[in-house]
């Protein structure tokens, strides 16, 4: 997927359109999950895919615990090591976190209502080093007066980075909420913007 293009998110999110509804109510049933944790310049980061894309990107300092929230959210599925597919994937992460401004083309795996993959896809448009604000956003989608609903289809996105919620600020200005911690959406901001 290429972070700074819409359309390709799009292409990837309804193509790609994820694991199948009832195996991701089920908690994974059915399916295997190559993952890893790298240190990166944000503390660590885990990466998790099914064989047909990112299934899950999350940010944190503690290696067992990024897994532990891995395996809560998908207590059904196969965890397994990584092969050389997925470690380019990997690669590819780290390097979007080192250098902001790198699109990528990764594969997506993503899980989501309508409104949610409206949203991700606006946020994917949002340029790197820019921001947007919430009501913004939910004026892109056609969605005026919506800026809570895209708030909560910002804090439901998995995939830290390659949707970049980290982009979109709140009508004054400040930081809001981020999933991964209001200190790494500020470092992240400074990166794209250095």
């Amino acid at each position: 997927m290429n972070i700074d293009s819409a359309g390709r998110f799009h292409e990837h999110a309804t193509t790609a359109h994820g694991m199948a509804p009832g195996a991701f109510r089920a908690g994974g049933r059915g399916e295997t999950i190559r993952h890893s944790v790298s240190p990166c310049v944000l503390g660590h980061v885990l990466v998790a895919a099914t064989g047909r894309g990112i299934c899950h990107v999350a940010l944190g300092d503690d290696p067992a615990g990024l897994h532990g929230a891995l395996r809560q959210r998908f207590p059904q599925a196969a965890f397994i090591g990584t092969d050389a597919v997925f470690d380019g994937w990997l690669g590819q992460v780290l390097a979007a976190m080192d250098l902001p401004r790198t699109s990528s083309s990764l594969p997506l795996d993503i899980r989501g209502t309508a409104f949610q993959h409206s949203v991700w896809q606006a946020l994917c448009a949002i340029p790197s080093g820019s921001t947007a604000s919430y009501r913004q956003v939910a004026e892109r989608i056609g969605r005026t007066g919506a800026a809570r609903a895209v708030a909560r289809a910002c804090a439901s996105n998995t995939l830290a980075l390659l949707v970049p919620c980290h982009r979109v600020v709140r009508e004054d200005g400040g930081l809001g909420g981020y999933r991964w911690g209001i200190e790494r959406k500020q470092q992240l901001l400074d990166r794209e913007r250095g």
